[in-house]
């Protein structure tokens, strides 16, 4: 079999036109004609086409260049401006133009909110386009690293050990200063020691000032390099991270809204990040659907009143633990008298309300009704008798425990982890993202957005095919 080979010196004839360099099925052209179809105003970048000054570049061109650049696994600013260079694709896009790595990262810098906002012009297009419904909604979260070392979070405790140690460091170079300038007067070593010190107490000051923000602040821990990033942990350890929210629609899995939270956890979530897919939507959706992560009855229960069927299971639903003898759903509530009857008879009246927790506590009358029971030891071993804790909404709780256990639930929490950790997927996997470049809260909300309006384009992509996105959004 004959071999081809490549010739290097070949002469070779390019194209007349820079247009004729990619073809009209091209996935690239689909980004140009989304970023073409969005006004600038909506997404809060002023057009002002007659001001005076140095040229800048078209905001829409560096738009495109991150978005498709974002699309395409190249994040970093020096890689997406060799990108404008050698691809011919982001060479079309530009239409030529060749901004440096610089002017890539100002911009993306200067315009955070403009790249938060992509997401939801890019969602109401997929309404437009009827490939979103709005009917059902999924909601997830997973962890991304920060642009952070965990080793620059600092807690009140680690603080204070830290400034033991500087204190002590910094007496021993004063005495070792003392004596030095007593043997040796202007020497050389003498300085050094001089700068060292001056060091040390700049970074006692530094401790201080970390220590005064963490009290004022009331957080528990805070990072010197990212301060609105947290600690999170997750299956390659413990990280200085941040928590990304999504919600997905059900008809295609395409993303409705997405967020990123400085919380370890989903607990407080569920209320406003639904809402917020509302709010893009325009109306609200008939059943919102996530894990248990998500199961704080306060926050279901603002959803809940709204009329939208609430899908979370429960702690014990979701690890389908064992019910006990001596469970709380065997005690009997009573409405009228606000007490508990034990399965032996015995009255557990209100103790007292926890305001942290939300929950009212009950308690056995008499500790030695409960001493003297056979079941002493099995229901409870406290020398005051059982206790039972009520949350100020378990009726709506209970609701919500019957409502996910239905049929119909069911199929829908089935369908749950298809659509809704499809996209995560694809920006860990595809995308390459196992953190954010960006710091502070605002710059990794962008990027969050960036990503999910990567995975959204690409999947209607795959849908209705570039031509017909093309047309649609042209039209």
């Amino acid at each position: 079999m004959a071999y081809r080979y490549g010739d290097r010196h070949q002469m070779q004839l390019l194209p007349q036109t820079i247009e004729d360099y990619v073809a009209q099925n091209d996935p690239v052209r689909a980004y140009d004609a989304f970023i073409e179809a969005i006004k600038l105003s909506e997404l809060g970048i002023i057009w002002d086409d007659s001001k005076v000054g140095n040229s800048t570049y078209d905001p829409k061109a560096m738009l495109k260049l991150l978005l498709y650049g974002y699309s395409y696994g190249h994040r970093s600013s020096r890689k997406i401006e060799r990108a404008t260079y050698h691809n011919i694709s982001f060479i079309w896009l530009m239409g030529g133009l060749k901004p440096d790595h610089k002017t890539i990262a100002l911009f993306r810098d200067n315009n955070r909110t403009a790249l938060k906002n992509i997401l939801k012009q890019c969602a109401r297009f997929c309404i437009k386009l009827n490939l979103i419904e709005g009917n059902t909604l999924f909601l997830d979260g997973t962890k991304f690293r920060a642009n952070a070392g965990i080793k620059n979070t600092w807690t009140s405790n680690r603080c204070q050990n830290y400034l033991k140690h500087i204190d002590e460091k910094i007496e021993s170079i004063l005495i070792e200063c003392e004596k030095t300038d007593t043997e040796e007067g202007g020497l050389s070593s003498l300085v050094a020691m001089q700068d060292e010190l001056k060091d040390k107490k700049a970074l006692q000051i530094k401790m201080h000032e970390v220590l005064q923000e963490i009290k004022e602040e009331n957080r528990e821990s805070i990072n010197t390099t990212d301060p609105d990033c947290v600690k999170t942990k997750g299956r390659q350890g413990i990280h200085a991270g941040y928590n990304g929210q999504i919600v997905v629609d059900k008809k295609h899995g395409l993303i409705v809204h997405s967020d990123v939270i400085s919380e370890s956890n989903d607990l407080k979530q569920f209320a406003n990040q639904i809402n917020q897919a509302n709010e893009t939507l325009g109306q609200k959706c008939e059943t919102a659907c996530a894990d248990a992560g998500y199961a704080n009855t306060d926050e279901l229960k603002e959803i809940h009143d709204q009329g939208i069927a609430v899908i979370v299971p429960s702690q014990t639903q979701a690890h389908e633990r064992e019910i006990k003898p001596f469970d709380k759903k065997h005690f009997i509530y009573d409405p009228e008298s606000n007490t508990y009857t034990c399965p032996e008879g015995n009255k557990l009246t209100y103790s007292h309300h926890c305001k942290d927790k939300n929950h009212n506590v009950y308690q056995i009358k008499h500790s030695s009704s409960c001493i003297k029971c056979q079941h002493f030891g099995i229901c409870t071993k406290s020398k005051y008798g059982r206790r039972i804790r009520r949350l100020a909404n378990e009726e709506t709780k209970q609701i919500l425990e019957q409502q996910y256990a239905q049929k119909s639930s069911q199929a829908i929490y089935k369908l749950r982890k298809e659509k809704v950790e499809h996209p995560f997927g694809h920006i860990k996997r595809n995308l390459g993202v196992s953190g954010f470049l960006l710091r502070g809260i605002k710059g990794v909300k962008a990027e969050m957005a960036l990503f999910a309006a990567c995975f959204n384009i690409v999947r209607m992509i795959n849908i209705i095919g570039v031509k017909s996105f093309v047309t649609e959004l042209s039209g």
